[in-house]
């Protein structure tokens, strides 16, 4: 660790040795039986749609998500649920065999000399099924939903939307629209409007009407649904069913005659029309489009794929195999929303599936899940996006940082509304549209309580979380060379609500703005969710500092002079990061001082995850080991469970055997048939925070930066023999093959950064 690797005499410099791996192939999920209910479907997705596909009794199912699919009470809808049935049921044979390819991006399934294929368009919304058997097939095609009728909400089932508790007044799911259109079938749902949806009702409750004219409105109008048709198709009518504790209503396709192939095209469109009459035409457009790029269309899917998986990998031999397997599974299903406009979700991403399976107390329909649709929880949002930057799908971070950027001005709104001051305020469980989620803000409160603030225990002041996604934004620019200055105002903005809005409180507290050594006073404050109303919170702490070296770090023209000159001066202003001692050694402290503990997160920790203020090759690092070894609440949470981020600690600190051990606990498989379906955990199935957590993990004990050095190894195991490829600051790629603790080959490019790796021994 604490000499320079002389690499040169490892490196082998081939394209053959280092092309696309074969070894993804070894990964496909492969089933030889059919499932016993949804709960044992496949995912299968690309551009920002995923498919739960399972065959049950020789039937092809598969539920329909896209990004975006928010209703009026701001549940994320599913767009229904395919059925496709063949007439000589060929599925149900003892030659069964349903496999998701990866190298593809599709699934394939065959028995029976059937062989069907399911795969969704990268660049176009479109759901592709093509079906060739050996013999003429009849082919019925149902499209089952259970939006046939308006569904009155009751119970914890509001726990599926951003009310989250049951109301003083009704709240429906309204029904969807249905229909057969020259032998095909159309769908949609259309937020109204006319009624107050769940933005109005958060605006009037929040007391932010007076601006209400002035906010981004993500929930009106919103529109969404899809078109189905297929060749030798005609309209077969209605039906009805039930599956799982949902009842259905179906619309049927059918074979005009036998034939030998088939195929199926489904178009989903999502857009906030200002007409029904614009949706259907981007619908119609996207349909056209479909036919005219067909031929080329799966080309280049599979293109996309392949260039997916040749941009980063990590490969391991072995017994601890299932580790690289589960990594390259999870990788697979963030890649299905590569391009959506809103983040893939941490509780389910595009993949959740009959609710009563992940948990019986909740038999409700396949739209459920736990903490809501459009609602964000940045604690565990960061988690999903953190390991994409080594992955290097930069281009997947977009759709995260545009859920900020779309919602700044509404949280620039609320500190002018409640506090007169400038700078953007966001909360922790934030809607899409940037304020606070209504039954987390709490409408019954006390009176004269701040109407800024959320009447919350576990979420009381607790602000900062935004400035992981500054992070983020900052990396892109250090790591791919990306043009940040979109970024900028919105960076700033998150600066600008701590310095006027710290100030502020002091001077209402006390007479002045800044302690004897002039730094904030950040009281009251929080540790994540953890311990509450702190005296300067090391999270806050941590994020301010790194935030702000890092922009003043930023070459120019980025930041004016003017600019320069004031982060400079709030960074003067930002304290020391606090210590405590435990057994006699110095440890980091949560805060300086704390009231309570509400809830089980490790903030003490956070200097070394996200903050990187500590970590191998990195002063006192001994301080963050013991925080990690001996501080009591470090020990008694820890655990491998939902976003438990205890193996992106012990790997950042280079504590070996403690981060593999816990890197395969996360990546043990799933109590699902699918082995990357985590959950619940904290939250819902699949727990993609769960997933995101453990693949970072993973990252940093291969490779860890610090400024230009990259540390190779920093905690691996000698006796994990691995193939990897992986992304570092300034446009550098790292692969490697390491065995018995030894890197046996090398390539780094451009290879001017050679110098720059450390082999930590």
């Amino acid at each position: 660790m604490k000499q320079l690797f002389i690499l040169f005499c490892f490196l082998i410099y081939t394209h053959t040795l280092f092309a696309q791996p074969k070894e993804l192939d070894n990964y496909n999920v492969v089933w030889t039986t059919q499932s016993k209910n949804s709960s044992e479907s496949m995912p299968c997705g690309g551009g920002d749609i995923g498919l739960n596909v399972w065959v049950e009794n020789g039937d092809v199912l598969f539920y329909l998500s896209r990004s975006g699919t928010f209703d009026e009470n701001n549940q994320m809808l599913k767009l229904g649920r395919m059925r496709l049935k063949l007439s000589s049921n060929p599925f149900a044979g003892t030659d069964f065999r349903q496999e998701l390819r990866l190298s593809e991006g599709g699934v394939r399934i065959t028995g029976g000399g059937t062989e069907l294929n399911l795969w969704v368009d990268v660049f176009s919304p479109v759901v592709h099924v093509e079906i060739k058997s050996k013999k003429a097939e009849k082919l019925t095609a149902s499209y089952e939903s259970w939006r046939y009728q308006d569904h009155l909400l009751t119970g914890t089932e509001f726990r599926a939307n951003s009310y989250r508790h049951k109301q003083p007044f009704e709240v429906k799911t309204l029904k969807d629209e249905t229909g057969f259109q020259d032998n095909q079938i159309v769908f949609y749902h259309r937020n109204s409007a006319e009624k107050e949806n769940i933005f109005d009702y958060t605006v009037r409750m929040e007391g932010m009407g007076s601006v209400k004219n002035e906010m981004f409105d993500p929930v009106k109008n919103n529109t969404f649904g899809g078109m189905i048709r297929g060749s030798n198709l005609k309209v077969a009518g209605n039906d009805q069913g039930r599956y799982a504790s949902t009842d259905f209503k179906s619309w049927k396709l059918e074979s005009v005659k036998a034939a030998r192939t088939h195929t199926l095209e489904i178009g989903l469109h999502v857009s906030q029309s200002v007409t029904l009459d614009n949706w259907k035409s981007g619908l119609a457009s996207i349909m056209k489009q479909a036919k005219v790029t067909e031929k080329t269309a799966l080309s280049r899917t599979r293109q996309w794929w392949k260039d997916f998986w040749n941009r980063s990998y990590i490969f391991i031999d072995g017994q601890d195999s299932t580790v690289s397997r589960n990594y390259q599974l999870f990788r697979y299903q963030l890649g299905c929303n590569a391009y959506g406009k809103w983040p893939t979700k941490f509780n389910g991403g595009l993949f959740t599936f009959d609710p009563e399976y992940v948990d019986k107390n909740y038999s409700y329909s396949p739209d459920f899940r736990l903490w809501g649709g459009g609602a964000m929880t940045a604690q565990n949002q960061r988690l999903v996006y953190f390991p994409m930057i080594k992955a290097g799908d930069f281009d997947m971070l977009k759709s995260q940082f545009d859920f900020y950027l779309n919602a700044q001005h509404n949280a620039e709104l609320r500190s002018r509304i409640y506090w007169n001051h400038g700078g953007a305020s966001f909360t922790e469980q934030i809607e899409n549209f940037g304020l606070p989620n209504i039954s987390e803000y709490i409408t019954k409160r006390p009176a004269g309580y701040d109407a800024g603030m959320e009447y919350n225990p576990w979420l009381e002041y607790l602000w900062e979380t935004v400035f992981e996604f500054c992070l983020m934004m900052l990396e892109t620019e250090r790591y791919e060379g990306r043009d940040i200055k979109p970024y900028i105002p919105f960076i700033e903005s998150c600066l600008t609500f701590y310095d006027e809005h710290y100030q502020q409180i002091a001077l209402k507290l006390g007479t002045k703005a800044f302690d004897e050594n002039g730094h904030y006073i950040f009281y009251p404050s929080t540790a994540a969710e953890t311990f509450k109303m702190t005296y300067n919170s090391t999270t806050v702490i941590s994020a301010l500092k790194v935030i702000l070296e890092r922009m003043l770090a930023l070459p120019d023209p980025y930041l004016s002079q003017q600019q320069k000159d004031r982060w400079a001066v709030m960074l003067t202003r930002i304290p020391p990061i606090p210590f405590q001692q435990f057994d006699g050694k110095k440890t980091l402290a949560p805060a300086v001082a704390w009231a309570r503990v509400q809830n089980s997160e490790t903030p003490q920790l956070y200097p070394v995850f996200p903050w990187g203020i500590y970590g191998v090759g990195k002063p006192d690092l001994d301080v963050a080991v013991n925080t990690y070894k001996l501080d009591p609440h470090a020990v008694k949470f820890r655990s491998h469970v939902g976003w438990r981020q205890y193996s992106i600690f012990a790997a950042r600190l280079g504590l070996v055997d403690e981060a593999a051990d816990l890197t395969k606990e996360k990546f043990k498989d799933s109590r699902h048939r699918f082995p990357t379906f985590w959950g619940p955990g904290f939250d819902w199935t699949p727990d993609h925070n769960w997933g995101g957590s453990a693949m970072s993990g993973l990252q940093e004990m291969i490779m860890q930066v610090h400024d230009k050095k990259i540390y190779l190894l920093p905690a691996w195991p000698k006796n994990w023999n691995a193939k990897f490829k992986l992304h570092a600051p300034y446009n550098t790629t790292v692969e490697g093959i390491v065995k018995d603790g030894q890197v046996l080959s090398l390539k780094v490019i451009p290879e001017s950064r050679t110098a720059d790796v450390v082999l930590v021994k």
